[in-house]
């Protein structure tokens, strides 16, 4: 319970998997408004028109070698809207299976997947609102414990001429139909989110600023030991906590739920990315190790008909997250 990424089912969910949004501290991309296939999966509402006919790949070298990702691939259809469709999985490698006396049983392999169906469309005169749906579905195999569940994103984004976006997303809201005890088992609650966000191009200069509220519908996500009732001692070093005063309290409950990141645009085909997750630096940090835990960078870059992308996430001093990001337009090798 130290932190809230034990409290739900499917949590790989909730995992940012593009490069750019992993570079934007995770969740940077949810207000974001251009041609990138990507950010949908942040928020399904931006997808659009200049997404047609893309094609991305994403991959994330996650700590203690694991590893998940994602393809996806958007087409756009006047009278209905633009669609998409990826597949996202997790998998957490194979491993040596032993019962209750210590014998081996065999080796075995555990992994999330789901798949992802997108439509957004446009809902003013001017396009400068859209609205955005993602249905998914669900499947997750442990040796031979598996579950069954779906899910779905709502997304609503207003964007105008002066490049100001601002965004409001729900997130995996759905059920789990088939618990991993089995189909009399209890069935767990979905990790669901709701955020808002904003971006804006500064006029004449080379950079978009960001930040992202997340976990909108619950306000304290810090930590309180249960061996504590009455939150006296330290959890890291049992010893008498310092008392905080009552803005101090507030402060360290507020800035849990910000993300705030920028990205420079140096040229068209080549940018740089810096975000800081305040939530996962708090929950990462060690009492007796300073870091820039929750701290994120990355780039992007365009090489003859391919968008390349990487990031870099800080977690803690034992484990870091790289992610490598690959996108395309089938157009690009078609015949005009």
């Amino acid at each position: 319970m130290a932190q809230i990424g034990g409290t739900k089912t499917f949590r790989f969910l909730d995992l940012p998997i593009p490069a750019r949004a992993n570079a934007l501290g995770g969740n940077g991309t949810m207000a974001i408004w251009d041609d990138d296939i990507n950010l949908s999966y942040s928020n399904p509402a931006l997808l659009n028109h200049n997404c047609n006919n893309q094609f991305a790949f994403n991959y994330v070298n996650y700590v203690a070698d694991l590893n998940y990702g994602n393809f996806a691939y958007a087409h756009h259809f006047k009278k209905v809207g633009t669609f998409a469709a990826g597949i996202q999985y997790f998998n957490y490698g194979k491993f040596d299976g032993r019962d209750e006396y210590d014998e081996q049983t065999g080796k075995f392999n555990a992994a999330d997947y789901s798949l992802n169906l997108s439509l957004s469309r446009p809902i003013s005169k001017d396009s400068c609102f859209s609205v955005g749906i993602t249905a998914k579905t669900i499947y997750s195999h442990y040796d031979q414990y598996y579950s069954f569940g779906s899910a779905f994103d709502f997304g609503i984004t207003y964007h105008n001429k002066h490049q100001l976006t601002a965004s409001i997303v729900a997130k995996n809201y759905g059920k789990q139909w088939r618990p991993y005890s089995g189909k009399d088992g209890v069935k767990e609650s979905l990790p669901a989110d709701l955020q808002i966000g904003i971006s804006k191009k500064i006029p004449k200069a080379p950079f978009r600023l960001i930040a992202v509220y997340d976990q909108l519908m619950k306000w304290d996500l810090t930590y309180v030991s249960p061996l504590d009732e009455a939150n006296q001692i330290d959890p890291f070093t049992n010893e008498p906590a310092k008392k905080r005063t009552k803005s101090q309290i507030w402060g360290d409950k507020f800035i849990r739920h910000i993300t705030i990141a920028s990205e420079i645009i140096v040229t068209k085909n080549f940018n740089l990315r810096v975000g800081y997750n305040f939530m996962r630096g708090k929950e990462m940090k060690l009492p007796d190790k300073k870091g820039v835990n929750g701290l994120s960078l990355g780039l992007g870059f365009k090489i003859y008909k391919f968008q390349f992308s990487y990031a870099f996430s800080k977690y803690n001093i034992v484990g870091n997250s790289h992610t490598f990001s690959i996108a395309t337009s089938l157009a690009n090798f078609t015949k005009k």
